[in-house]
């Protein structure tokens, strides 16, 4: 009897030091906005931007798979398997509702949950995300970049990978950033950052999920966003019965480090209309 309590207790325990590492939540019964970062990112990419959330709103930030603490190894880095992980934390966390964020490939991930767990959003914001799958041209972009990191290894990637996500203007003002977010990349798990290209190269199309939710959608777009083209964005706006859409000039693909007082303030006004 004290074998198998203590193995319970042991791995109990385990898996609350687990999700202390991967998961920062602000707490308290406010209303929930999770956030889901990008590719090569961490839930570090939100903290500073999300402070001024966490008087009114209970803020939960994830390390996703592959990213930030949560390197444990999967044998699957689908974009499915992540929005698993995402149910499963917030299932941890008693959530029931909340409103999800989702920058790029958070926004891949975020659209499966809304697709598999409707029930419990309230809300759901594109933050320089599509709903759209690869273009032939864009997958083997995807098998261009895993052969680079096989061949040439994380860090150099990163050296060649963030710059171009910010609009070319923004890029001497925010040098501070895109080494912030080449340093967070060259920390993340080259296992998982492989796989996860392969997820996300291999994600099928969803625009249909933009058709049938429920809820309200948030579009942050950038208009001179280099991954998301523009002419995407606004063809996506249209598909949800209930869309908000906030354009941002000047901006690449990172709106809340290019510009986050407006981006936070469209945020804020959004979830505003949620609870």
């Amino acid at each position: 009897m004290f074998s198998y309590r203590l193995l319970f207790y042991s791995l109990f325990i385990s898996v609350m030091i687990d999700l202390s590492k991967t998961v920062l939540d602000s707490g308290g019964n406010k209303p929930a906005l999770v956030f889901l970062h990008g590719f090569c990112e961490s839930k570090q990419v939100w903290e500073r931007f999300t402070q001024p959330l966490q008087v009114n709103y209970r803020v939960v930030l994830l390390d996703l798979p592959g990213f930030g603490a949560n390197t444990e190894r999967r044998s699957d880095y689908t974009m499915e398997s992540g929005a698993t992980y995402v149910k499963d934390v917030l299932d941890n966390l008693g959530i029931q509702k909340c409103a999800l964020i989702g920058h790029s490939m958070g926004g891949y991930m975020g659209l499966v949950f809304a697709e598999k767990y409707a029930g419990m959003l309230r809300g759901l914001c594109l933050f320089h995300s599509s709903a759209l799958p690869d273009s032939a041209e864009k997958k083997q972009n995807r098998n261009r970049t895993i052969e680079f990191i096989q061949k040439h290894g994380l860090d150099k990637f990163m050296d060649t990978f963030v710059a171009p996500l910010f609009y070319e203007g923004n890029r001497a003002k925010n040098q501070p950033d895109i080494q912030f977010l080449a340093q967070i990349g060259k920390q993340g798990d080259l296992e998982g950052i492989i796989g996860t290209v392969a997820g996300m190269r291999d994600r099928p199309d969803r625009t249909a999920v933009l058709e049938n939710i429920s809820c309200p959608v948030l579009f942050i777009v950038g208009k001179q966003d280099p991954a998301i083209p523009l002419e995407q964005s606004l063809q996506q706006c249209a598909l949800p019965k209930r869309a908000h859409a906030f354009f941002l000039n000047q901006t690449g693909h990172v709106g809340m480090f290019e510009w986050p007082e407006e981006t936070l303030k469209a945020l804020a006004g959004f979830a505003g209309t949620l609870f």
